[in-house]
């Protein structure tokens, strides 16, 4: 995205900078390829590349082993053709993939089409292979072709100053070395790096470092975008000069390319670029030979790809309001309510209140049975059997100054008891918490508030 940020620098700056590029023909023989349709689609790639990486900083944030010669991230980025949206679509390595007929690019031997997981494209044949794989599954044109490796990932996050993350829960990975506390955190070329690539942080595995992959990016644009870094040519420059040193590109991106996609970016902004993971349909989907795999949802994702075809926002429009940050999203929480004071229909109003916050309500308030002569509930409380205490206070957070109550045995749906003392719910997000058809998120909703 830096290379893409040239924005109003100057013609014979960029000249220069394309020199530095390094060149693939990522379409050559290319037959009954997709259509195209509005907008422009760049197939931006990962690759390993760590043995350009000095020893010591291999040794320093764990990047020993021989280097897979595969891709890590594969991303469409798709800018619109007003110039002004970028929409960022994580393909994850492990997907499951129908590789088209081709030869190998190592033994030379010829392979009919078959079953593959989506970054053994690359391996087996290039760029070039990995366009027509990701095309044959998307039925997305690709226009252009981006490939940054580990140490051009690195160097330029250095140059910028370091990039900064934010996370509400503590982030660790043996593998990769990652180790950052709840907070704020101004990241390094290294540190980035480990952050990019950790995927045994928790259950989610290969989705939960899309997520991170996707968090990261916006945080890059966010930095790129206000740092003046596009306003200044010695920064420009800098940053450029070194991203390219570990780039490759296809023949076609060019001057006019840089050109056009920099004056797109001279406003850009976080809330200009939004993120989503194509939707998967089946976790572990087991391959003979090949392993579990991530079998994508054939209606969802077809949709998906069409939307970019169409060159519509993936999500959507929508009112924003200033949410406070919990570690369970509330579209993951289930919740019944119950009124404990004599006031008619409050349960209904705290059940549509929790509901419109994103809580999966029952729909079905009840009252609590006050006994006669009983007082009413003066406070409000959030009854939840200790398993599930995360999302307690995810839904607590949201009930300012209510009580919590642990009742073993309760099971996963929380209970709500609303009391006297409610006014109103508070705005509450995850961390990762997607929204709208596709679960997209915009930039801004995932940067450092």
């Amino acid at each position: 995205m830096g290379v893409l940020a040239a924005a109003g620098i100057g013609h014979s700056v960029v000249n220069g900078l394309e020199t530095g590029i390094g060149r693939v023909d990522a379409f050559k023989d290319m037959k009954n390829r997709p259509a195209s349709g509005n907008g422009m689609n760049v197939l931006l790639v990962g690759t390993d590349g760590r043995e350009k990486i000095s020893r010591e900083e291999r040794d320093k944030y764990r990047l020993g082993g021989a280097p897979c010669h595969c891709t890590d991230t594969i991303m469409i980025v798709h800018i619109s053709e007003d110039r002004d949206r970028a929409s960022v679509v994580s393909l994850p390595r492990d997907s499951y993939a129908e590789m088209p007929e081709h030869v190998d690019r190592n033994s030379r031997k010829h392979h009919r089409a078959h079953p593959v997981k989506l970054n053994a494209a690359y391996a087996e044949g290039g760029p070039n292979l990995t366009v027509r794989t990701v095309e044959n599954m998307t039925k997305v044109k690709i226009d252009h072709y981006l490939e940054v490796d580990f140490t051009s990932f690195m160097k330029t996050v250095d140059v910028l100053g370091g990039v900064e993350i934010c996370t509400s829960r503590a982030l660790k990975d043996h593998n990769t070395g990652l180790d950052l506390a709840v907070g704020t955190h101004e990241l390094n070329g290294g540190q980035a790096l480990q952050y990019v690539r950790s995927r045994y942080v928790d259950a989610a595995a290969d989705l939960g470092r899309v997520q991170r992959q996707q968090r990261f990016l916006a945080a890059l644009i966010a930095k790129t975008t206000s740092s003046g870094v596009l306003l200044n040519p010695v920064k420009f420059r800098d940053v450029a000069g070194t991203l390219l040193e570990s780039v490759r590109a296809d023949e076609g991106f060019g001057t006019t390319e840089m050109l056009t996609l920099g004056r797109a970016m001279r406003n850009f902004s976080p809330s200009s670029s939004e993120f989503t993971t194509v939707p998967i349909g089946k976790m572990g989907y087991r391959v003979p030979g090949i392993g579990s795999t991530l079998k994508w949802d054939e209606a969802k994702s077809r949709k998906l790809f069409q939307a970019l075809r169409d060159d519509k926002p993936l999500a959507g429009q929508r009112a924003r309001r200033k949410a406070v940050s919990v570690p369970v999203s509330p579209q993951q929480i289930r919740v019944q309510v119950d009124n404990g004071t004599a006031t008619p229909d409050l349960g209904k109003r705290v059940d549509k209140a929790l509901r419109a916050a994103g809580f999966r309500t029952t729909g079905t308030p009840g009252p609590v049975g006050l006994a006669p002569g009983a007082p009413p509930a003066a406070r409000t409380v959030v009854a939840f059997d200790p398993r599930w205490d995360r999302s307690a206070k995810s839904l607590a957070t949201a009930l300012p100054g209510c009580a919590m109550r642990p009742v073993s045995g309760l099971g996963p749906v929380l209970k709500v008891v609303a009391g006297t003392d409610f006014r109103s719910v508070r705005a509450v997000r995850a961390e990762d918490a997607f929204q709208g058809e596709f679960g997209a998120v915009t930039g801004d909703q995932v940067v450092c508030p």
